[in-house]
Order: C-alpha cells, then structure tokens, then sequence
C-alpha cells in the first residue's frame, strides 16, 4: 500500500502530499472540503447526483471562507482534518488521497 513520505499542511491553500513512491499530489482547499467522505456529505453528494459536487461547503451554509483548522493522523492508514466551519468528521484515508490526486 502507498504510504505518504510527507503531508505538506498550508491551512490556507491545501495539502501537498509525497508519496513513498515519490510521485507529489496537491489538494486544493475547495477539493477536499467538497470530497469529505464522512457519510453527511457522501449522502449530500449523492443527492446532487453529480460527478463534480457543486457546493464548497457541505453540510449547511457557512458565509466565510473554509479553511483547515487542523490536520491529524489517524493511526497509519488516514488523516483527519478540522475545518473553520466547524466540521471533522471526514477521515480521508490515504488510499482515499490518492484517488483524488488530481
């Protein structure tokens, strides 16, 4: 399994994350928030009934800008991450990441 050699936080921009086959992905802040796999915001998606979810903020409607709060591991195989409109209930394991790697 593919395993992050290192998980570049900017709570501003995203994450850059090397993996240990040395291949570099980079998540936009809009593309994480919108892919949170927590089952709130699967279901929202899957309601929308599109490939490329259209909200930026799912669930609710929060006015600010969204930004990464916190970002913490989870055991070896996810991070989970905190976000400034009070949702962080998504674990995005890494095989997950590596999926969306744009």
């Amino acid at each position: 399994m593919l395993a992050p050699a290192s998980i570049d936080v900017n709570k501003s921009s995203g994450l850059r994350i090397t993996w240990d086959d040395a291949s570099i992905c980079e998540y936009s802040l809009e593309q994480l928030r919108s892919m949170c796999p927590c089952a709130t915001c699967r279901e929202a998606r899957a309601e929308k009934k599109t490939k490329k979810p259209l909200l930026k903020v799912l669930p609710g409607n929060y006015a600010g800008d969204v930004l990464i709060e916190s970002v913490s591991l989870v055991g070896n195989y996810a991070i989970k991450i905190a976000w400034t409109d009070g949702h962080d209930s998504g674990i995005y394991s890494f095989k997950y990441l590596r999926e969306l790697c744009p």
